[in-house]
C-alpha cells in the first residue's frame, strides 16, 4: 500500500460430555454422526466457543465492554477487513475503495452498491456518515471535523490533522451502525441492543443462558453466502470443560490454550494451528495520581517485578514453549521490527536477574524485613495478582510469577477471578496486578498499541479509577505521561516514516521504564477447529484472516469462508 502523498487503494471483493452436551442444541434438521447434526445445503450447526461462559446475557451492543463475540464481525462489520497475521492490502466488506487527500486530512470512501440491512433497509453511505458522526465513534479529540455522504455510495470524512496513522481504526475498526435504529438509541452506552440490526453474514435468532444462535442474513450482500446456515456460541466456564467437548466431537471451533493437542485432534475431526500474536502481560494500575493504590504505584517496584521474572520459565512451564518473545515496545516482532528504535528494547529480559531487582528497590528506599520481604517506611511490598478462573495458561504463569518475585523479596498474591469481575476491575480500576493479553493492532505499525493501551488522559484513552475506560480504548493501567501523548499525537499526523520513527522513539523510552504493563511473551494463540465436517479454515498455507473464534471482525470474515463437508 502506497504511505505518502495522494493514493487509491482499490479492494477485492471477499471470496465467495453429556449434561454440558445437552445445551449444545442443533437448530436445524438432518441426521446425526458422532455428536453432530448434519445435512445438506449448510444444515450442519457450527458450534462455537469464543469465551463466553454462563450465564449469557444478550447484549449486542458494539460499544458495551460485556458485547458478544458474535456481534463482532459475523453481525456488525466496519468497511474493510485488515488481515492482521499479515502486511497486505485491505478486503472490502461493507467498503469498495477509499482515497486520502494531498495531506491525510480527507478521506473519500465508496462504498458497494445496493446493500441492505439484515431488516431489508437500504445500507447507504448516509448510514456511513452518521455512523462516523455517531457519539459512540466520535469522542472529544477524535479530530473529525465532518462526516459527508455525497450521493448514495459515497462519504467523505475530513479530520483536522492527517490519518495516515489511523487507518484502521477508522476504516477497519469501527462498526457502521444502521441510522435509522442507531438515531433512536439516546444512551449509547447502556443499550443492550438484544435485536441487532447488521450488515454482516449473520442475524440472531435466540439467547440462552448457556448458549445464543445466530442465522444465516438472507440480505446479505454475497448470494450463497453463508454456506454454514447455522452457528451456536456456547458458554463455557473453564478451558477444561472445552477441551472435553473438542474431544468428544461437540464442539467445532475454539481459540484456547491446551497444553497437549493430541488429546483433542485424536478423534479424526480436530486440526489446531498456532500464531501467536497479542501481548500477554501484567496490566498494572500504575497511577496513583488517577486513583491506584498499593505498591505496583512505584515505578521501582515495576521496574523489579520486570527484572525478578524468569520469562523462560514461564514460557516453557506455563505455555510450553508455544509462546513467542515480546518487545517491552510492544512492537512484534519480526513484523514491526523496523519500528523498535533501540535495539537494546527488541526482546524483555529472559532470564531473573535477582541482583538486579535487588539494587532497584534498594536504591528506592525499601530494605529486607527478617523474612526476606522488601518494604519501606515499616509498610511491606505486598500485592494481589489476579487472573480468569479456567484460564490455566494464564493461572500457571500467575503461580509461577508469585514464586519467582518472592525469590526477589517482593510478595505477591495470586488469586482468580470470574471473567465478569476480571472485566469489570480492570474498567474501573481496582485492580493491583492482572495477567492479561493486550490487543494487537492489524496492520504493521504499533501506533495502535500506543495510543489505546498507553495514551493518557490528553490523548482520551484512561480515566480516573472507579470511572470506566472510554468506549473502544485500553488503557487500563491509567498511565498518563504527557510526553507520551504529545508524541502519539503527533505521530498520528504523519506517514514519513522517520518522522514517526523519531516519535516512537520517544514513546519507547517512556514505556520501557514505567512499565505500566510489564511485558511478559508474545501469548500462544491455539485455534482448534473441526476439518472432518467444515472447509475453508485459515491454515499455515493459507493464513486468510486470524484464526481463533475469539477474533474480532476476523471471526465473521471466517465464517463466509466456511462450507459444510457433504
Amino acid at each position: 500500500m502506497i504511505r505518502n502523498g495522494k493514493r487509491r487503494v482499490v479492494l477485492a471483493a471477499i471470496a465467495g460430555v453429556s449434561v454440558l452436551a445437552m445445551g449444545l442444541t442443533a437448530c436445524s434438521g438432518g441426521g446425526g454422526d458422532e455428536g453432530g447434526d448434519s445435512g445438506g445445503d449448510g444444515d450442519r450447526t457450527l458450534r462455537v466457543w469464543a469465551g463466553s461462559q454462563t450465564p449469557i446475557t444478550a447484549n449486542f451492543n458494539v460499544f458495551a465492554p460485556t458485547v458478544l463475540h458474535g456481534a463482532l464481525g459475523p453481525i456488525y462489520e466496519p468497511l474493510f477487513f485488515f488481515n492482521k497475521t499479515a502486511a497486505e492490502d485491505p478486503t472490502g466488506m461493507i467498503g469498495d475503495s477509499y482515497e486520502y487527500n494531498e495531506d491525510g486530512t480527507v478521506i473519500t470512501i465508496k462504498i458497494k452498491p445496493d446493500l441492505k440491512w439484515s431488516d431489508g433497509e437500504p445500507l447507504t453511505a448516509a448510514d456511513v456518515a452518521f455512523t462516523y458522526s455517531y457519539e459512540g465513534n466520535n469522542p472529544e479529540g477524535s479530530g473529525l471535523v465532518s462526516a459527508e455522504a455525497t450521493d448514495d455510495t459515497t462519504v467523505v470524512l475530513t479530520y483536522d490533522s492527517a490519518q495516515y496513522t489511523t487507518e484502521f481504526q477508522r476504516l477497519g475498526g469501527t462498526w457502521i451502525l444502521p441510522e435509522h435504529i442507531w438515531s433512536e438509541v439516546d444512551d449509547f452506552a447502556s443499550f443492550a441492543n438484544e435485536e441487532p440490526v447488521g450488515s454482516g453474514a449473520y442475524v440472531v435468532d435466540s439467547v440462552t443462558s448457556e448458549s445464543y444462535i445466530l442465522v444465516a442474513n438472507e440480505n446479505f450482500r454475497d448470494a450463497g453466502v453463508p454456506a454454514v446456515k447455522t452457528v451456536q456460541y456456547i458458554a463455557v466456564d473453564n478451558n477444561q470443560t472445552a477441551q472435553d467437548l473438542l474431544a468428544a466431537g461437540e464442539l467445532d471451533w475454539a481459540g484456547m490454550f491446551i497444553p497437549n493437542p493430541d488429546s483433542v485432534t485424536a478423534n479424526g475431526k480436530i486440526d489446531w494451528i498456532n500464531t501467536p500474536q497479542d501481548p500477554t502481560v501484567l496490566y498494572t494500575c500504575a497511577n496513583a495520581d488517577l486513583g491506584c493504590t498499593g505498591a505496583q504505584t512505584d515505578v521501582a517496584v515495576r521496574q523489579a517485578l520486570n527484572v525478578a521474572i524468569d520469562r523462560a520459565t514461564i514460557k516453557d512451564k506455563a505455555f510450553v514453549g508455544l509462546t513467542g518473545d515480546m518487545s517491552p515496545t510492544y512492537a512484534l516482532l519480526p513484523r514491526d521490527a523496523k519500528w523498535v528504535a533501540d535495539p537494546a528494547n527488541e526482546v524483555s529480559p529472559q532470564e531473573a536477574d535477582v541482583a538486579e531487582a535487588g539494587s532497584i528497590l534498594e536504591a528506592a528506599g525499601y530494605t529486607k524485613d527478617a523474612d526476606g520481604f522488601y518494604g519501606k517506611d515499616g509498610v511491606p511490598i505486598e500485592m494481589t495478582l489476579t487472573s480468569v478462573d479456567g484460564w490455566t495458561d494464564y493461572n500457571d504463569a500467575a503461580k509461577l510469577i508469585t514464586e519467582q518475585a518472592a525469590d526477589a523479596g517482593i510478595k505477591i498474591n495470586a488469586s482468580t477471578v470470574q471473567w465478569q469481575e476480571f472485566s469489570d476491575s480492570r474498567q474501573t480500576g481496582a485492580f493491583e496486578l492482572i495477567v492479561g493479553g493486550m490487543i494487537g493492532t492489524s496492520v504493521a505499525d504499533p501506533y495502535q498499541m500506543y495510543r489505546d493501551w498507553v495514551g493518557g488522559v490528553e490523548a482520551g484513552s484512561t480515566g480516573a479509577v472507579g470511572e470506566e475506560v472510554p468506549v473502544g480504548r485500553w488503557n487500563f493501567s491509567r498511565y498518563n505521561n504527557p510526553v507520551v501523548d504529545e508524541a502519539i499525537m503527533a505521530a498520528s499526523a504523519t506517514n514519513d516514516e522517520a518522522t514517526k520513527l523519531d516519535l516512537y522513539a520517544t514513546i519507547q523510552t517512556e514505556i520501557v521504564r514505567d512499565l505500566p504493563y510489564i511485558p511478559l511473551v508474545i501469548n500462544a494463540t491455539q485455534t482448534f477447529y473441526n476439518t472432518k465436517d467444515f472447509t475453508g479454515w485459515p491454515t499455515e498455507e493459507n493464513l486468510y484472516a486470524f484464526p481463533p473464534s475469539w477474533g474480532s471482525i476476523a471471526a465473521g470474515y471466517i465464517l463466509q469462508h466456511l462450507e459444510p463437508v457433504g
